[in-house]
């Protein structure tokens, strides 16, 4: 048995039947749900994504990242697995 997957399927998952979605406004086709809780939020200000500060009620800088596509952009795979395996 080979080691390379015969599809590219894992990649990507669109979760339309999401109460939230669409999270984001973009094009259905290339909103991944992969990574719904982008596993980059830890690396804080070096996640490579477009994110702001905000205050919270207790006065803590909380990160917002509603702006912030890149976990949800199709071609993005590679670049979130490469940054999780650096840290």
């Amino acid at each position: 048995m080979s080691d390379v997957p015969l599809s590219e399927n894992y990649r990507f998952f669109n979760h339309s039947a999401c109460e939230f979605y669409p999270c984001h406004d973009m094009p259905a086709d290339d909103l991944n749900c992969l990574f719904c809780f982008c596993p980059l939020y830890r690396l804080g200000e070096d996640c490579g994504g477009n994110f702001t500060y905000i205050d919270g009620a207790d006065g803590a800088r909380i990160k917002d990242c509603s702006a912030c596509t890149v976990p949800h952009r199709r071609e993005n795979y590679d670049y979130i697995l490469n940054r999780l395996t650096l840290e």
